[in-house]
């Protein structure tokens, strides 16, 4: 890794190998914790390379089912009605209390393209990078497609739910003016694609599993290097920078890299500490590449974790979410006798405890930072006024979740009462 935290070249080799590497789906059967591991194996490439093929003759009949608009910038293909709602919803995207799981269900489950071409429209990137609007479409259903539906958060909404957050932190008055087309791109396109193909557990799940995808990356940021790998062979494959120098190209898939693996949860303390820095001794000087990216860096780390700091009715659903997915995880571990992981035991992890240990060390820390970057903010002020009284809510709630227990292992706080509910 370069100085400016940028990826060096030697890593771009491994890029050539195939992407969607961890299909099939998690399993516990296609692990390496069967007798027949020889026989498993062999059989399960059989069969990623048949849904391979198949998955490739899909993304190459898209136009044939529909999926690329006749005209640029226009909707998927939905009845008037359903067009003219999110159509409106999009001349509001810059709100905060943009309700995503809603523009999901107006675009018939295509936010993420829908979003990103919009937004690829609002800065002129198709006009200045001279991109074509069919590979356009390819490679951004290549990306939704390749988020997992059935994982309750880590899927393409949240994706979409991650790009449009980006784009208010691009719109903020101390960066929306220092900004060139370039980091634009990379940013949008880093918040889209930062979480594809994610298989719906965490990385020591991977590692202890002994998950071929924890192999190729030796235990160190699998996830990550596994949605940047993923996110450059969709790239390849669409052909969308076919017609860039060759330079450019493999410095944008670099500089994605860069921007996606900055997401790795526990490089949290130090992306924080050097943020801390900069701002303490007042050295952030946007005019520099470097320092544009790094603030890209610490953008979509917020963007990835600004769940606590919507409206309440938004951040709610988000919890209930990601708590679930941690949820199945521990099922699946307690399944297969395997430890069960922190927070992924239902019976002890609550989600208001969950959501207060996540605020208190990972997004406070992380946002009031970012609020003394962007100060005077109104957003910055937005958000962590929503924070501050989400945290409350769930700390009430983790108090009392004891003598509320209904089964379901936690209680929340009714947004128009101060009592709580099951």
């Amino acid at each position: 890794m370069l100085a400016d935290g940028r990826l060096s070249t030697g890593h771009a080799g491994v890029l050539l190998a195939e992407r969607r590497g961890s299909y099939p789906l998690i399993d516990l059967h296609i692990l390496n914790t069967s007798a027949q591991q020889g026989e498993v194996e062999s059989c399960t490439r059989r069969k990623v390379k048949r849904l391979l093929s198949f998955q490739r003759y899909c993304h190459a009949s898209r136009l044939l089912r529909g999926l690329v608009p006749h005209t640029p910038g226009s909707l998927h293909l939905l009845d008037d009605d359903y067009l003219g709602q999110a159509g409106h919803m999009l001349s509001k995207v810059s709100a905060w209390n943009f309700d995503i799981f809603l523009f999901d269900r107006l675009t018939n489950g295509n936010s993420l393209v829908t979003l990103m071409c919009h937004l690829f429209n609002v800065y002129g990137l198709i006009h200045h990078f001279q991109l074509d609007m069919v590979k356009l479409h390819r490679f951004l259903g290549m990306v939704q497609e390749d988020y997992h539906s059935q994982n309750p958060y880590h899927n393409a909404v949240h994706a979409a739910d991650v790009t449009q957050a980006m784009y208010c932190y691009l719109k903020e008055p101390k960066l929306a003016g220092q900004l060139s087309p370039l980091d634009v791109f990379l940013g949008l396109m880093a918040a889209a694609a930062h979480d594809v193909d994610h298989p719906g557990v965490n990385q020591p799940f991977l590692i202890k599993t002994r998950h071929h995808l924890a192999s190729l990356y030796q235990n160190t940021s699998v996830l990550e290097s596994h949605h940047w790998r993923s996110t450059v062979g969709m790239l390849r494959e669409s052909g969308l920078l076919s017609h860039l120098p060759a330079d450019m190209s493999q410095d944008i898939e670099q500089q994605l890299g860069s921007l996606i693996l900055a997401t790795d949860i526990s490089r949290q303390n130090e992306f924080l500490l050097t943020f801390r820095e900069h701002l303490d001794n007042q050295d952030l000087d946007l005019q520099l590449a470097s320092h544009r990216h790094f603030i890209l860096q610490i953008a979509l780390k917020c963007a990835d974790v600004c769940n606590p700091c919507r409206v309440w009715e938004l951040s709610r659903q988000w919890s209930e979410r990601v708590c679930e997915e941690f949820y199945r995880q521990g099922d699946l571990e307690k399944k297969f006798d395997l430890e069960i992981s922190p927070l992924c035991n239902q019976q002890a992890d609550t989600v208001p405890a969950i959501q207060t240990g996540f605020i208190s060390y990972i997004v406070e820390p992380l946002f009031e930072e970012w609020q003394r970057f962007t100060e005077p903010s109104l957003l910055s002020q937005t958000m962590m006024g929503h924070l501050h009284k989400n945290k409350a809510r769930w700390s009430r709630a983790k108090r009392r979740s004891a003598g509320w227990d209904c089964g379901l292992g936690w209680c929340y706080m009714s947004p128009s009462a101060g009592d709580e509910h099951c």
